[in-house]
Protein backbone atom coordinates (compact mmCIF):
# COMPACT_ATOMS: atom_id res chain seq x y z
CA UNK A 1 0.00 0.00 0.00
CA UNK A 2 2.78 2.43 0.87
CA UNK A 3 5.15 1.21 -1.87
CA UNK A 4 3.92 3.76 -4.42
CA UNK A 5 4.51 6.55 -1.88
CA UNK A 6 8.17 5.65 -1.38
CA UNK A 7 10.76 6.64 -3.98
CA UNK A 8 12.61 3.86 -5.74
CA UNK A 9 16.26 3.32 -4.79
CA UNK A 10 17.30 4.88 -8.11
CA UNK A 11 15.08 7.92 -7.61
CA UNK A 12 16.53 8.42 -4.12
CA UNK A 13 20.17 8.19 -5.20
CA UNK A 14 20.66 11.85 -6.21
CA UNK A 15 19.16 13.01 -2.91
CA UNK A 16 21.29 10.54 -0.94
CA UNK A 17 24.37 11.73 -2.83
CA UNK A 18 23.55 15.37 -2.01
CA UNK A 19 23.04 14.54 1.65
CA UNK A 20 26.26 12.51 1.98
CA UNK A 21 28.23 15.19 0.13
CA UNK A 22 26.84 17.92 2.38
CA UNK A 23 27.55 15.99 5.56
CA UNK A 24 31.08 15.07 4.48
CA UNK A 25 31.80 18.68 3.50
CA UNK A 26 30.52 19.88 6.90
CA UNK A 27 32.70 17.34 8.68
CA UNK A 28 35.82 18.32 6.73
CA UNK A 29 35.24 22.04 7.33
CA UNK A 30 34.73 21.37 11.05
CA UNK A 31 38.13 19.63 11.00
CA UNK A 32 39.73 22.80 9.60
CA UNK A 33 39.95 21.88 5.93
CA UNK A 34 39.17 24.13 2.97
CA UNK A 35 36.88 22.10 0.69
CA UNK A 36 36.08 22.25 -3.01
CA UNK A 37 33.47 20.07 -4.71
CA UNK A 38 33.79 18.68 -8.23
CA UNK A 39 37.47 19.47 -8.82
CA UNK A 40 38.70 18.34 -12.27
CA UNK A 41 41.90 16.31 -11.96
CA UNK A 42 44.81 16.26 -14.43
CA UNK A 43 43.86 12.76 -15.66
CA UNK A 44 40.43 13.90 -16.89
CA UNK A 45 38.43 12.60 -13.92
CA UNK A 46 36.62 14.79 -11.40
CA UNK A 47 36.91 14.39 -7.62
CA UNK A 48 33.67 14.76 -5.64
CA UNK A 49 35.40 16.60 -2.78
CA UNK A 50 38.97 17.79 -2.36
CA UNK A 51 40.02 18.97 1.08
CA UNK A 52 43.07 21.11 1.75
CA UNK A 53 44.53 20.81 5.26
CA UNK A 54 46.17 23.74 7.04
CA UNK A 55 49.54 21.98 6.56
CA UNK A 56 49.02 21.68 2.77
CA UNK A 57 47.93 18.04 2.84
CA UNK A 58 45.32 17.03 0.26
CA UNK A 59 42.48 14.60 0.76
CA UNK A 60 40.12 13.35 -1.93
CA UNK A 61 36.68 12.10 -0.93
CA UNK A 62 34.62 10.00 -3.32
CA UNK A 63 30.91 10.00 -2.48
CA UNK A 64 29.10 6.69 -2.94
CA UNK A 65 25.35 6.59 -2.39
CA UNK A 66 24.90 2.82 -2.75
CA UNK A 67 26.71 -0.45 -3.29
CA UNK A 68 25.57 -0.34 -6.93
CA UNK A 69 27.24 3.09 -7.23
CA UNK A 70 30.53 1.61 -5.96
CA UNK A 71 30.35 -1.37 -8.31
CA UNK A 72 29.41 0.70 -11.37
CA UNK A 73 32.06 3.39 -10.93
CA UNK A 74 35.66 2.29 -10.52
CA UNK A 75 37.32 5.56 -11.60
CA UNK A 76 38.10 6.31 -7.95
CA UNK A 77 41.22 4.14 -8.26
CA UNK A 78 42.66 6.88 -10.51
CA UNK A 79 42.36 9.55 -7.76
CA UNK A 80 45.15 8.24 -5.53
CA UNK A 81 47.89 9.96 -7.57
CA UNK A 82 46.46 13.36 -6.58
CA UNK A 83 46.08 13.18 -2.80
CA UNK A 84 47.83 12.33 0.44
CA UNK A 85 44.80 10.43 1.73
CA UNK A 86 41.80 8.95 -0.06
CA UNK A 87 38.33 8.40 1.46
CA UNK A 88 34.88 7.21 0.57
CA UNK A 89 31.92 9.11 2.03
CA UNK A 90 28.90 6.85 2.39
CA UNK A 91 25.40 6.95 3.89
CA UNK A 92 24.78 5.30 7.24
CA UNK A 93 22.76 2.54 5.58
CA UNK A 94 25.81 1.06 3.82
CA UNK A 95 28.01 -1.56 5.42
CA UNK A 96 31.52 -0.19 5.90
CA UNK A 97 32.94 -3.70 5.42
CA UNK A 98 32.02 -3.54 1.71
CA UNK A 99 34.57 -0.81 1.00
CA UNK A 100 38.28 -1.35 0.32
CA UNK A 101 40.38 -1.40 3.48
CA UNK A 102 43.10 0.75 1.89
CA UNK A 103 40.74 3.76 1.79
CA UNK A 104 39.39 5.88 4.61
CA UNK A 105 35.66 5.96 5.33
CA UNK A 106 33.42 8.86 6.28
CA UNK A 107 29.85 7.99 7.22
CA UNK A 108 27.57 10.95 6.55
CA UNK A 109 24.04 12.28 6.29
CA UNK A 110 22.74 15.75 5.43
CA UNK A 111 23.62 17.13 8.87
CA UNK A 112 27.15 15.91 9.43
CA UNK A 113 29.50 12.97 9.41
CA UNK A 114 31.96 10.92 11.38
CA UNK A 115 35.23 9.29 10.50
CA UNK A 116 34.69 5.54 10.51
CA UNK A 117 38.19 4.63 9.28
CA UNK A 118 41.29 6.76 8.74
CA UNK A 119 42.91 6.59 5.32
CA UNK A 120 46.50 5.49 4.97
CA UNK A 121 48.98 8.25 4.14
CA UNK A 122 50.07 8.15 0.47
CA UNK A 123 52.50 11.18 0.46
CA UNK A 124 51.88 13.05 -2.74
CA UNK A 125 54.94 13.86 -4.88
CA UNK A 126 56.06 17.52 -4.71
CA UNK A 127 55.31 18.29 -8.38
CA UNK A 128 51.86 16.71 -8.11
CA UNK A 129 51.17 18.63 -4.88
CA UNK A 130 52.08 21.92 -6.54
CA UNK A 131 49.89 21.17 -9.56
CA UNK A 132 46.96 20.25 -7.31
CA UNK A 133 47.38 23.33 -5.12
CA UNK A 134 47.38 25.57 -8.21
CA UNK A 135 44.30 23.76 -9.56
CA UNK A 136 42.55 24.03 -6.18
CA UNK A 137 43.33 27.74 -5.82
CA UNK A 138 42.37 28.63 -9.38
CA UNK A 139 38.99 26.90 -9.12
CA UNK A 140 38.34 28.48 -5.71
CA UNK A 141 39.10 31.94 -7.15
CA UNK A 142 36.86 31.35 -10.18
CA UNK A 143 33.98 30.22 -8.00
CA UNK A 144 34.44 33.14 -5.63
CA UNK A 145 34.36 35.64 -8.50
CA UNK A 146 31.28 33.97 -9.96
CA UNK A 147 29.49 34.29 -6.61
CA UNK A 148 30.74 37.77 -5.78
CA UNK A 149 30.40 39.35 -9.20
CA UNK A 150 27.95 37.18 -11.10
CA UNK A 151 28.92 36.29 -14.63
CA UNK A 152 31.17 39.31 -15.05
CA UNK A 153 34.68 38.62 -16.34
CA UNK A 154 37.23 40.59 -14.43
CA UNK A 155 40.23 42.06 -16.19
CA UNK A 156 43.70 41.98 -14.66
Amino acid sequence: MHSNLLPSAEAGRPETTRHVTRGARRYLRACGFAVIAELPLPNGTRADLVALAPDGGLRIVEVKSSLEDLRADQKWTRYRDYCDRFYFAIPMALDVELFPEDAGLIVADAHGAMLAREAPSLRLASASRKAMLVRFGALAAERYCALAFGDERLEG
